[in-house]
């Protein structure tokens, strides 16, 4: 489990393809303290368990479901991805649960850029649409952040110079994709309320 709050961009160093799967290497630094083997990390918003370790950074199998749902799919030698180390017990829940499990990708679809923060329009996935609500979380790239504004087709974030500076959002440009994970709550709230099939129980 995650909060969504990046700890450190990391770089891909490399990638090996295994067929129906691919190994990541990743370079990073804060994340390797008190990480080891076995350990979950967030890249980019995926859970991926840490395969090997060095002193320069960590390596992770991402399976194909993953590399299917995700943008980790389309990763590139040199990428930045967003990094996080699981939530543990006692530490502040700075952003919302995030498990690391991405439900889909949007494209940027406009950035507007002002003198103290930005503001990014991101296309809505249809199968998505009824878990994001104005002011709700939604996870992109790994990152808790607040909805600003919705539309049918379309949702916004307004993001402060620290989160440009400080995660891989500040770089991105238009048709970009980004992971997109939403509010795990929503969902179990549907499942809850939803019509049960079947005969009732006696």
């Amino acid at each position: 489990m995650f909060t969504g709050i990046v700890e450190e961009v990391g770089t891909v160093r490399a990638l090996e393809d295994q067929g129906d799967a691919v190994r990541v290497a990743i370079r990073a630094a804060t994340v390797l303290e008190g990480t080891r083997l076995g350990d979950s990390l967030s890249v980019n918003g995926v859970c991926l368990t840490v395969a090997d370790r060095d002193e320069e950074g960590f390596s992770a199998d991402v399976m194909r479901e993953s590399l299917s749902r995700s943008n980790l799919g389309s990763l590139r030698v040199g990428a930045p991805v967003n990094l996080e180390r699981a939530l543990a017990v006692g530490q502040r829940l700075g952003g919302h649960v995030v498990q690391g499990h991405v439900d889909a990708t949007a494209a940027l679809l406009h950035r507007q850029r002002s003198e103290h923060w930005d503001v990014l329009r991101f296309a809505l996935p249809s199968s998505l649409a009824r878990y994001v609500v104005e002011k709700g979380s939604i996870t992109l790239n790994g990152t808790s952040l607040t909805v600003s504004a919705l539309g049918p087709d379309w949702f916004e974030v307004s993001l402060i110079p620290t989160t440009l500076a400080e995660t891989t959002h500040g770089r991105l440009e238009e048709g970009d994709a980004v992971n997109v994970e939403v509010d795990v709550l929503a969902k179990y709230v549907e499942r809850l309320v939803a019509p049960t099939s079947g005969s009732a129980a006696r």
